[in-house]
């Protein structure tokens, strides 16, 4: 696990600007990906409700692995998303689409917010993606940017919305190192999540 990481750090060329794992509307940043569609086949649901609009501007690769890594990256965004609305840390659309350090992100971000006592509205985009075959075949690095700059937090109890104002830190890069299905998943999961804030690359 601890090489998995430093190939993933390597692979997006380490740090710079530091992580945004906060909650919106509470220290600046928001902390995770979000989603508002079914999966087909035998995957779990990962909907959201209608006032969370989650944008995938991906272009679909033609390397069938790294299409395959591409869609189910952006499951796992969808499933953390997911979880945030049920309010579950333990919710098993994240545990279907990651395992390892990836799964205790996707733990940790549903973890806050639901101690902050919020879920999740607005429109969460997601845009330039770029997949890279790693390991020979046997792993796909899944990168893409972040704008959130109108996702925000709203607080269950009493409905209030949690504007914040489009900064820097609106703007995040994501990298996940997808590994391929396993046993009886037909699904690629994400086993490493890095999360870099402030990503100057992503603003457009």
């Amino acid at each position: 696990m601890t090489a998995t990481a430093a190939l993933l750090l390597t692979a997006c060329g380490g740090g710079g600007g530091g992580r945004t794992d906060g909650i919106k509307g509470a220290d600046g940043g928001s902390s995770s990906p979000s989603s508002s569609a079914t999966t087909g086949g035998d995957g779990p649901d990962v909907s959201v409700p209608k006032d969370l609009n989650l944008v995938f501007d991906f272009t679909k690769p033609s390397d069938a692995k790294q299409a395959a890594a591409l869609t189910d990256a952006e499951n796992y965004i969808r499933a953390l998303k997911h979880g945030i609305v049920k309010q579950d840390p333990n919710d098993p659309a994240y545990q279907y689409y990651s395992g390892g350090q990836a799964a205790q992100y996707a733990k940790s971000q549903i973890q806050a917010w639901v101690k902050g006592g919020w879920t999740a509205t607005g429109t969460d985009k997601y845009y330039d993606a770029k997949a890279t075959t790693m390991s020979g075949g046997k792993r796909v690095l899944v990168a893409f940017c972040r704008n959130q700059a109108k996702f925000y937090g709203k607080e269950i109890k009493t409905g209030k919305i949690l504007y914040t104002k489009e900064s820097l830190g609106s703007y995040e890069k994501f990298s996940l190192l997808m590994f391929p299905p396993s046993g009886s998943s037909d699904a690629w999961r994400a086993q490493v999540a890095e999360v870099v804030g402030n990503a100057k690359e992503c603003q457009s």
